[in-house]
């Protein structure tokens, strides 16, 4: 028996055991209905997912998890040259024409110091956008994963944040996506929101390839000190939204909002010494300066150590420390 053209199933069971399923339909002669159940069977063993953002840092992980997926996920990846998810009509047409069950979304405005100028835009991409998802994924009854971030939070706790501590976003990109958070668990509750913090990656522009070249080229760098949080390796996060997806196919989805990085805690100073530790940096001296002496024109939070307690204890995860995915990082690039 073949499969569905266009569908990659991979099922671990016999003809035989399959046979019964089509065969009262044979047997009527119906072959509408023959094809109409031959495909909601494989629509019952493949789940669709739709990744926006897929040639960012996380969708380009998410890339390399579904390569070694051996499971009846079938990814999507889309970005914005080939699903513009600012037009709500071009997501649910997508959304439709490819039974999505599924939408991760990784796509966001990141331009954090640039966002205090480019308003409209930001809020566009990082609220509007999410709000489509939202109304679309309700309206096909699929569920939706969204990346948030430590930015809605102001930054003035001393210990960890937990998920429902109160919001207070000091930038037009905290608000931005604070607001995406909110429209998204307005319009589909069946939702989950992972805010993440410090996100790198073998992919695209991030911390740890920036200091890694500023620390090849020169022989001094001042990097700030007085800001407090938790590196995450897009890879770790990458690899926990599909154990999550494959929790919900198991059992069911958990809604709500979680957090996730890596474990421990550092500061940019610290980890940029990590970071030429682990590269072979030895000819650039590292020096910590404050955030008075580093002024930007979007407010950073202070601190944003996350608490994962609940994401780790409801979908039973297990998150490595930030140094060891660090580690991990550089030996691949």
């Amino acid at each position: 028996m073949q499969p569905v053209s266009g569908i990659h199933c991979r099922l671990h069971c016999s003809k035989r055991k399959l046979m019964p399923f089509f065969t009262g339909n044979k047997q009527s002669g119906d072959e509408k209905e023959i094809a109409k159940n031959t495909i909601a069977f494989f629509e019952l063993v493949q789940k669709n997912i739709l990744v926006t953002g897929g040639n960012g840092q996380l969708g380009s992980e998410l890339q390399r998890v579904q390569l070694k997926a051996e499971d009846n996920l079938k990814f999507f990846f889309t970005d914005v040259d080939t699903l513009d998810i600012t037009d709500r009509n071009a997501l649910d047409t997508f959304v439709k024409a490819n039974n999505i069950r599924y939408i991760i979304n990784c796509a966001a405005y990141t331009a954090v110091d640039k966002a205090e100028d480019d308003i409209d835009l930001c809020y566009k991409i990082n609220r509007d956008a999410v709000a489509n998802i939202a109304a679309v994924a309700a309206d096909n009854k699929a569920k939706v994963v969204h990346v948030s971030t430590d930015y809605v939070f102001d930054g003035t706790k001393t210990t960890s944040y937990v998920e429902s501590d109160p919001v207070s976003p000091r930038s037009v990109y905290g608000r931005s996506k604070q607001e995406g958070e909110a429209e998204l668990l307005r319009l589909c509750p069946q939702s989950v929101v992972i805010r993440t913090a410090w996100l790198y990656s073998i992919y695209g522009n991030n911390f740890v390839k920036t200091m890694i070249r500023l620390g090849k080229e020169r022989e001094a760098l001042s990097v700030v000190a007085d800001q407090t949080g938790t590196p995450t390796n897009a890879a770790d996060l990458a690899a926990a939204i599909v154990d999550i997806i494959r929790y919900a196919e198991a059992k069911e989805l958990v809604p709500g909002i979680y957090h996730f990085s890596n474990e421990g805690v550092t500061t940019w100073y610290d980890f940029t010494l990590a970071i030429h530790r682990e590269a072979g940096i030895t000819t650039c001296k590292v020096s910590p300066i404050t955030t008075a002496e580093y002024p930007t024109k979007a407010t950073r939070p202070q601190y944003s150590v996350l608490d994962k307690t609940k994401i780790k204890t409801t979908f039973g995860l297990s998150i490595p420390q930030w140094e060891d995915s660090l580690r991990k990082c550089i030996e691949e690039l």
